[in-house]
């Protein structure tokens, strides 16, 4: 019974783990992740304009606790339904919060055509680089 227990231990452990790397987008991730200097690096240069900006966080959040400059918001609940308001011949950069949220948006947007770009850390990595913010 104990090595029944424990082998349900270490199942439950893998199982968590594996988990934690699908939700930050390490593992099973069909979409390229940058970091927020890179995401900088992206904006600065966008003299094509091939790039869309999109924050996925609440728009309580968009309001309060600033934003990149030419961000567009879509809340990740409300994503689906608003695919529309993309253009699928740019690239999407993604970004939320923490980054969480914008893995979860990256996978929407690559399920349904678009070329996403998941900003590691989210608008907390922009911050602590001491990026500007709107």
């Amino acid at each position: 019974m104990k090595k029944m227990m424990d082998n349900m231990f270490w199942v439950v452990l893998v199982l968590l783990g594996i988990y934690v790397l699908y939700s930050k987008g390490i593992i099973l991730a069909n979409f390229e992740s940058v970091s927020a200097k890179v995401a900088y690096e992206m904006i600065e240069n966008n003299d094509e304009d091939n790039l869309t900006i999109l924050d996925v966080r609440t728009p309580e959040e968009f309001k309060t606790e600033g934003r990149i400059a030419g961000a567009k918001l879509i809340p990740v609940s409300e994503l689906n339904k608003n695919l529309a308001m993309l253009d699928k011949s740019k690239k999407v950069l993604v970004y939320c919060r923490s980054g969480s949220r914008s893995v979860h948006a990256s996978r929407i947007l690559e399920s349904n055509g678009f070329i996403p770009l998941n900003m590691n850390g989210g608008i907390n990595a922009w911050k602590s680089e001491k990026l500007p913010l709107q």
